[in-house]
């Protein structure tokens, strides 16, 4: 293609000709003009080459859309801007103008060029569901620290506009967020380091709407000194956030919208958008008005880094429960986490089920609000309707926001209907969107969206069949099957006979919580009456699938805090 157009650049007269640049650059340009909405694509049928009129018309308009000299011609300042790693959207999408008003004073081009920077199309609801389906391998970050980014991105946008973000576990999420590499099945495949560094879909794409693929093979980073040459993750994932709310590019050098990567913008805690990124995302969704005190909700188990406690308490040095001798005393699944609790402690499984610390991290020190004497839990679930997360020990209850407790709390477990001693397990199953509870054999069905306990409850006979009585115990995995736990093992039912699997019970300590070796002493006969006395569980079965995990350092992966270091290594603090 390139060759071909030096016979119209020989063919302008003298005057008008720019000055000639290599074959092999003329041609990157222009499939760099055409890959970002500046040249429609060359006709596959008819083979037709573009015009130089209309190459150098692009040039111009990609100059003033950049902010750069409007020369026409492939400069030094356009080569160099092409080089650039950037977003792989195109600035200009094939239902806007290709042209910008060109003479007109900075600010009045601006304002003209705010009213089309939606795609046209936004979500119709306000709360809006995330997820990091995927991580890159080798990663300089670790996936806690890149989480912990994603949430504040998104927070960005919640702060200027009246969308609520909460995080979510399974397979189905509003927004879901990979690291993919080369091609991966978009039509848009990445190009290795430099180049495209992620894209985002639109609310209105009918496949993948509010998507985010960052490129893996990116060297992302984070508080990375000057003369690193790394991608700020943060700032990429709130430009892309801006994307997966309806967002197009900006012309503004100082738009966080603007699609050539631009290093990094600060704290994550103190940055906002510009005036101008806020009236965009405004015009899409309206504004948030804000109390003083008040800040947009972006749900997920991260506690607020301005909200951290200074003593944070820390895990005591005696009486740590084993993993692999113990029973547990509740189990639940939040935001797609497993977390299993003894005692005064618990331990927390990555969504690929990956214990996160060999040692468990103590419950009042990471969900702020429960009485810091609290020796045991009965029983924990996230509400499905407002994803709060209730948790129940003896006759009281407590409901938190993430990891705060709501004020109010605790009240007696006897509004929902329950006995005043409280129960031995609950759990919201998927199904049909019900809570169940479980005490002494017996069990409840608690509607939460009308806030009343089913008529005809408690009953003996529970829709799973016989269960062990009295069950420690239940949960609700991501694909609607159920878990019962009693003493040292575990019991599945298949999700829809309802019945339980074959090779049950087996060993919670080797199939959850990473215990290579069957405990010593061995496990008891279970006595439950589906299985029989004398039966032993499948010791042989293999450990769920965990996903990989690169720790840089072991003190984050295995040490007692390691939420706590990663948050604090975001602040600079250590």
């Amino acid at each position: 293609m390139a060759l071909l157009l030096l016979p119209l650049l020989l063919a302008l007269p003298t005057r008008a000709r720019p000055v000639p640049t290599p074959a092999d650059e003329s041609g990157e340009l222009v499939d760099w003009l055409m890959q970002y909405g500046y040249l429609p694509p060359t006709d596959p049928v008819t083979g037709q080459l573009q015009t130089w009129e209309a190459v150098t018309s692009a040039i111009l308009t990609m100059q003033r859309f950049a902010g750069i000299a409007e020369t026409g011609i492939p400069d030094d300042a356009t080569l160099a801007l092409i080089q650039m790693p950037r977003c792989s959207l195109p600035d200009i999408l094939p239902n806007r103008p290709a042209k910008l008003s060109a003479g007109q004073h900075a600010k009045r081009q601006q304002r003209k060029s705010r009213g089309r920077r939606s795609a046209g199309l936004a979500w119709t609801k306000r709360n809006i569901s995330w997820r990091v389906k995927t991580y890159p391998r080798g990663a300089r970050l670790s996936r806690e620290t890149m989480r912990v980014l994603i949430y504040y991105a998104l927070r960005v946008w919640g702060e200027a506009a009246p969308l609520t973000f909460h995080e979510v576990g399974g397979h189905s999420a509003d927004i879901s967020v990979e690291f993919l590499q080369r091609e991966h099945g978009d039509g848009s495949p990445f190009d290795g380091p430099g180049g495209m560094v992620a894209h985002a879909f639109f609310p209105g794409d009918p496949q993948r709407a509010g998507n985010v693929h960052f490129d893996s093979e990116e060297d992302w980073t984070f508080r990375a000194p000057a003369d690193d040459y790394g991608m700020d993750l943060f700032a990429v994932a709130v430009h892309e956030f801006g994307h997966s709310l309806g967002l197009t590019h900006s012309p503004s050098k100082r738009s966080i919208m603007r699609p050539y990567y631009q290093g990094p913008v600060g704290d994550p805690l103190q940055y906002q958008l510009l005036a101008d990124d806020r009236l965009d995302i405004q015009r899409l969704y309206g504004s948030r008005a804000l109390h003083s005190t008040e800040r947009p909700e972006v749900s997920s188990l991260l506690p607020a880094l301005s909200a951290l406690p200074r003593n944070f308490p820390a895990l005591r040095s005696g009486d740590l429960p084993d993993r692999c001798s113990s029973s547990i005393d509740a189990v639940t699944q939040i935001r797609g986490e497993t977390f299993f609790f003894k005692g005064s402690y618990f331990w927390r499984l990555t969504q690929g089920q990956h214990l996160t610390s060999l040692r468990p991290a103590l419950i009042a020190g990471f969900w702020r609000g429960l009485p810091s004497h609290l020796d045991k839990v009965d029983a924990v679930y996230e509400r499905p309707t407002d994803y709060r997360i209730l948790f129940f020990s003896g006759p009281l209850y407590w409901v938190f926001k993430d990891n705060s407790v709501e004020e109010g709390y605790p009240r007696p477990v006897t509004d929902f209907g329950l006995p005043r001693t409280g129960v031995d397990g609950a759990f919201s199953w998927s199904h049909d969107q019900k809570t169940y509870f479980f005490k002494d054999g017996l069990h409840w069905r608690y509607d939460e969206a009308a806030g009343h306990m089913d008529k005809g409850f408690p009953t003996q006979d529970t829709p799973w069949g016989p269960m062990p009585s009295p069950v420690d115990d239940v949960l609700s995995g991501n694909n609607g099957e159920v878990y019962a736990f009693k003493g040292r093992q575990y019991w599945k039912f298949d999700q829809r006979s309802l019945k339980p699997e074959g090779s049950y019970p087996r060993s919670i300590a080797k199939d959850w919580l990473d215990c290579a070796e069957e405990p010593y002493p061995p496990l008891s006969a279970p006595t439950s009456p589906m299985t029989g006395a004398g039966s032993r569980p499948d010791v042989q079965a293999p450990l769920p699938e965990a996903e990989h995990c690169v720790c840089y350092s072991t003190s984050i992966c295995a040490g007692p805090g390691w939420t706590l270091i990663i948050l604090l290594l975001l602040q600079g603090l250590v």
